[in-house]
């Protein structure tokens, strides 16, 4: 059974573009990458996993339950949003407690653990917290009742670079209990730490679903030349070439295809250096979408 299914999962904002027939399928346990820039569609596809919004078309399933016909379902998610608001007169323990009574079970040694975890002081009142803090609030609240599926949405925005890893840590060990991650960012390297598998979308479309292993060492290699004369436009226009640029005696590229056919090409050359490198996911996500474009 998967963790999450979507099937031609659609959302209109009257005229304005929201997702169109997104097709999802997370496994049990996995770690799965949601990536892509601000306003492509992932909170929208994320809001209508969670019912809280209605989709104009198509379906969406935890555990193999409708999200929309099954609000149950929720009982066994944990959700953080890129945002986060409170009551703001209230403790951060309050807050918590009262979040956890909605899953009518005891959170207490479990919240505590978490908030020494996150460095998060629970006697503080909301309004008293940074912006910072109220995302720790956030971790812990979407972790509190120890969801099967943690849903996180820009988890990251806000913290220090050790509460960042204190919190990959965190969401790692929660993976190695069990619990299925569904990670949404537009920070590619978070996703490349974190994930088994990653869905790049677009303008409300998903472009591409791919391992991250194989999209970092399968896939492409990026090429940077140096040589002892100015370097021309031929290697561009072979075959796996993308994202060219040359500029007199230095050009650089990536490449998919045969690496020995690729030598060949660059043995006519008078090199001076060369580098042959597995570009980040950043790179070979840039390049998906001028693919695309």
């Amino acid at each position: 059974m998967n963790a999450i299914e979507t099937r031609s999962l659609t959302k209109q904002y009257g005229g304005a573009r929201g997702i169109s027939d997104v097709n999802l399928s997370v496994a049990e346990g996995e770690v799965f990458g949601f990536i892509g820039p601000n306003g492509a569609g992932k909170s929208t596809t994320i809001r209508t996993l969670l019912g809280l919004i209605s989709p104009t078309s198509g379906s969406a399933f935890i555990f193999g339950k409708s999200c929309a016909e099954h609000p149950d379902t929720r009982r066994e998610v944990g959700y953080l949003p890129s945002e986060v608001f409170y009551y703001d007169r209230m403790r951060v323990g309050e807050l918590l407690q009262y979040s956890a009574s909605f899953y009518k079970k005891d959170c207490k040694q479990r919240i505590a653990q978490l908030a020494e975890v996150m460095d998060l002081d629970l006697k503080k009142r909301i309004d008293d917290l940074s912006f910072g803090n109220k995302k720790k609030v956030g971790i812990v609240q979407g972790l509190l009742h120890e969801p099967k599926l943690i849903i996180l949405d820009e988890p990251t925005s806000g913290l220090d670079p050790l509460m960042q890893q204190r919190f990959f840590e965190l969401i790692a060990e929660e993976n190695r209990k069990g619990a299925t991650v569904f990670f949404s960012s537009h920070i590619l390297s978070e996703v490349q730490r974190l994930c088994d598998r990653v869905a790049f979308i677009k303008d409300g479309k998903i472009i591409k679903q791919e391992k991250v292993s194989i999209l970092q060492e399968n896939s492409y290699k990026k090429f940077a030349l140096e040589a002892k004369a100015p370097i021309g436009q031929n290697l561009q226009h072979l075959e796996g070439v993308s994202g060219f640029t040359a500029k007199d005696k230095v050009a650089s590229f990536m490449f998919k295809g045969n690496l020995n056919a690729m030598m060949k090409e660059i043995a006519g050359m008078e090199l001076s250096n060369i580098s042959i490198t597995e570009p980040d996911l950043e790179e070979i996500f840039l390049h998906y979408y001028e693919k695309e474009e």
